[in-house]
C-alpha cells in the first residue's frame, strides 16, 4: 500500500514537472494567425479568371511557410483548404489559441477596372464612405452563414456603424495594430506597389472586431485590375506580397517581443502542400542604440501614392513637414525631436488634429530603426 502511495506521489510530481516545462517552453513563443479570407461556396471577387478565395490561400499558405521556418513563432490557420469559415468563428480560431496577432488576407475589387493598389486596415469606427464600402462588403459574407440573425443579433451588415453597440472596446489594440498595418504597408511600398489612401485605414470589419488582440486586415491588390489581377494569381506576385507580409509580422515581433532566435527550422509537424517560396531572409541580430542625439523621432502621418507640397493647408494645419519617397508612394512626417517624451506630444498633436494612425518612427544618421531601440 505504503509503494503504491509512494508511486503516486513521484508520478505527480512529475506530471507537474512536465506540464510546468510545457508551459515555460511555450511562453516565449510569438502566435500569429493567418486567416485566408471566403472560402468554398463564398468566392470573394472574382474577375478575369482570377477568384479571390484561391489567391488568398495561396498568400496565407506562403506567408505561413515563411514563418514556420522561425522555431519562436506558431502559426495557426483558420483555414488550409478551400472550405468556408464564418466571420465570427475566424476570431474565436486566434481567440482560442491565444495569438499574439491576427493578420486576414484578401484581395479588392471595383467597377472601375483601372483601381489598384493595396490597402491595410485596422478596427475603427471610421465615417469616411470608401472605408464604410469596404466594410459593408467584406462583412456581408455573415448572410451566408446559417442562422445569421440569431449568431450576429443586432448587427446589420449593411450598416457597420451597427457594431458600435458592441461592447468590445476597440481602442485596446490599436496602436499595436496601427503599428502592425503600418510595417505590411512599407514593405508593400518598397515593392513598388502603390498604397491607396493616407496610410493605415480604419474600419469596422466584423472579422476584426471579435478577435482579442492586434489585428489588421489586409487588401492586398485589385482582382479586378487586369494587370494587378495576373500578378496576384500569379507565383512569383504571390511570392512577393508573402515575403513582405512575413517581414512584416517578423519586424513587429521583434520590435515588441524581442528578437529571440534568428536561426530558422523546418518544423516538421507544421509541413504542408509544398509550394515554392524563397528561403526567408534570417532577421540580423539587433543591437542597442546608446541615446545620442543622432537618434531622431519623428510622426509619421500617412503613407500615400499622392505627393503633396510640404504646406500647412495640406495637412490639417501641421507645420515643420517632411517626405520620404519609397517607391510609388510618399511617406509623410510631422515634427523631429531627439525627446522621446517630446516626441510623444507631437504625436497626440497629430492626433487632436485628425491624424488617428499617426505613429511615431525612429532615425538614426538617416536610417530608420525600431522605435524601442532608439527607447532604450
Amino acid at each position: 500500500m505504503e509503494l503504491i502511495v509512494k508511486i503516486k506521489k513521484v508520478t505527480a510530481v512529475v506530471l507537474l514537472i512536465l506540464v510546468c516545462n510545457s508551459v515555460y517552453s511555450q511562453s516565449d513563443v510569438f502566435k500569429v494567425t493567418l486567416d485566408a479570407g471566403h472560402g468554398d461556396h463564398d468566392f470573394g471577387a472574382s474577375y478575369n479568371g482570377h477568384v479571390e478565395k484561391n489567391i488568398n490561400l495561396a498568400i496565407v499558405l506562403k506567408v505561413g511557410k515563411i514563418l514556420e521556418k522561425y522555431p519562436k513563432i506558431d502559426v495557426i490557420y483558420t483555414r488550409k483548404t478551400d472550405v468556408f469559415i464564418g466571420l465570427e468563428e475566424r476570431a474565436n480560431i486566434a481567440n482560442r489559441a491565444n495569438a499574439n496577432i491576427f493578420v486576414s488576407i484578401h484581395c479588392n475589387a471595383n467597377r472601375n477596372t483601372s483601381a489598384d493598389g493595396t490597402e491595410t486596415y485596422v478596427m475603427g469606427m471610421s465615417k469616411i464612405a470608401s472605408n464604410l464600402e469596404a466594410a459593408k462588403k467584406e462583412n456581408s459574407v455573415i448572410t451566408l452563414e446559417k442562422d445569421y440573425h440569431r449568431k450576429y443579433e443586432g448587427f446589420d451588415p449593411n450598416s457597420p456603424e451597427t457594431m458600435i453597440g458592441f461592447t468590445l472596446m476597440q481602442e485596446e489594440y490599436l496602436d499595436n495594430s496601427i503599428s502592425l498595418a503600418s510595417k505590411v504597408q512599407n514593405g508593400f511600398a518598397a515593392l513598388g506597389k502603390k498604397v491607396r489612401g493616407g496610410g493605415v485605414k480604419q474600419a469596422p470589419f466584423m472579422v476584426l472586431h471579435k478577435a482579442y488582440m492586434p489585428r489588421i486586415l489586409i487588401e492586398t491588390g485589385f482582382v479586378s485590375n487586369y494587370v494587378e489581377g495576373n500578378i496576384l494569381d500569379s507565383e512569383e506576385g504571390q511570392n512577393d506580397i508573402a515575403r513582405a507580409i512575413a517581414d512584416a509580422i517578423i519586424s513587429y515581433k521583434n520590435e515588441y517581443f524581442g528578437a529571440g532566435e534568428t536561426e530558422v527550422t523546418v518544423k516538421p509537424a507544421q509541413k504542408m502542400a509544398e509550394t515554392a517560396v524563397p528561403e526567408p531572409v534570417v532577421p540580423k541580430k539587433e543591437t542597442v542604440v546608446e541615446a545620442k542625439k543622432d537618434v531622431v523621432f519623428k510622426v509619421q502621418l500617412a503613407l500615400s501614392s499622392k505627393k503633396l507640397a510640404l504646406v500647412p493647408k495640406n495637412f490639417k494645419g501641421l507645420k515643420d513637414l517632411s517626405m520620404e519617397p519609397i517607391g510609388r508612394n510618399y511617406k509623410y512626417f510631422y515634427g523631429q525631436t531627439s525627446d522621446y517624451e517630446a516626441s510623444r506630444e507631437l504625436l497626440s498633436e497629430a492626433k487632436a488634429k485628425g491624424y488617428t494612425s499617426a505613429f511615431l518612427v525612429a532615425y538614426r544618421d538617416g536610417v530608420k530603426i525600431d522605435i524601442q531601440e532608439a527607447i532604450k
